[in-house]
């Protein structure tokens, strides 16, 4: 039909081990698409994996030869540890040479993927209290906003070169596979779950299922580029969040966490991942008209914390039709 998207038929995955990545890639195999992985490994033969060593500045520029887009979710883990010196060195380096070798050699290839996703996140915002954040908001202040800012800007060559860039600003992942809430349920189900800090922090949340529909969406969507807050249109606070998950456990959450712990467990992690907030908005989904499955926290926490293996509900617009029985490929 005149005026439709090209098909997507292969894709180019950095970071496919991962909670967001293994899904994305679960729901594109199930509809046909070829996935390739990057891996730091050495890649299985057969053209499904294609070396990269992101530290050292080398990847295998012939495996992405023929690409319809390619997704870079690839990064350090913020939650690893307490956030020394080292630690941050190894989240900024990981985050921006990763994106810029990966832009660079889109750049120079001869034929050119239509579209690079490189992940970002509304850490870009910093703390901002109540203020209400969509993409036109500037970018805050912190280690997470200054990552968030440079790990954006490392697209650059990609975008020059005339390919389609687009940087979705992950909020808070609810999924029962990764991420922050498996964290969360071990004392909200003994009963010893609570506020942390005040509980007036604002936390933007997507459920994983409409995070793989944004990214899909994002991938033919081609009058979309820039940044795009990857978050649900109902953002809560922690206070909030904390008595939903509770409703949804059927669990009290009376015991509230101090500010003065978090900051004495955490130390910097706690105070930018648990304490900061923001407030934001997908004020281009919106414009967009994406279909959100689960707008609602109680609804997206519910189908989150389905029973492992459970069936999940199609995704409207191609996203995760089902869970693969198939073994993940070795990353």
């Amino acid at each position: 039909m005149a005026g439709e998207a090209p098909a997507v038929r292969t894709v180019v995955i950095s970071g496919a081990s991962g909670l967001v990545g293994g899904a994305l890639t679960t729901a594109l195999e199930l509809d046909g698409v070829r996935v390739v992985r990057l891996v730091r490994r050495r890649p299985a033969p057969g053209g499904w994996e294609v070396g990269w060593d992101p530290g050292a500045g080398r990847i295998d520029a012939a495996g992405l030869e023929g690409a319809d887009a390619v997704v870079h979710l690839a990064g350090e883990s913020l939650a690893a540890g307490r956030w020394t010196a080292a630690r941050k060195d190894a989240i900024r380096r990981s985050r921006v040479a990763g994106t810029q070798l990966i832009a660079e050699t889109l750049a120079r290839l001869p034929r050119r993927p239509r579209v690079l996703l490189s992940a970002s996140a509304v850490g870009y915002y910093g703390d901002r209290g109540d203020e209400t954040l969509t993409e036109s908001s500037p970018p805050g202040t912190g280690f997470l906003a200054d990552v968030c800012r440079e790990w954006e800007a490392a697209t650059g060559p990609a975008r020059d070169a005339g390919i389609r860039v687009v940087t979705p600003r992950f909020g808070m992942v609810l999924a029962s596979e990764g991420g922050a809430l498996p964290r969360m349920l071990t004392p909200f189900r003994l009963g010893v779950g609570g506020v942390i800090g005040s509980g007036d922090q604002w936390v933007s949340w997507i459920a994983l299922t409409d995070l793989v529909a944004v990214l899909r969406f994002l991938m033919t969507a081609d009058e979309v580029a820039g940044p795009v807050n990857a978050v649900a249109p109902q953002p809560v606070t922690n206070r909030a969040f904390t008595e939903a998950l509770g409703r949804v456990l059927a669990r009290p959450t009376f015991i509230p966490v101090p500010r003065f712990v978090v900051r004495l467990v955490l130390g910097e992690l706690g105070e930018a991942v648990l304490l900061a907030g923001q407030r934001v908005l997908p004020a281009r989904l919106a414009q967009a008209r994406f279909p959100f499955r689960c707008p609602a926290l109680d609804a997206a926490l519910r189908d989150a914390l389905l029973p492992a293996g459970a069936v999940m509900s199609d995704v409207t617009r191609g996203g995760v039709r089902g869970r693969s029985s198939a073994p993940p490929r070795p990353e």
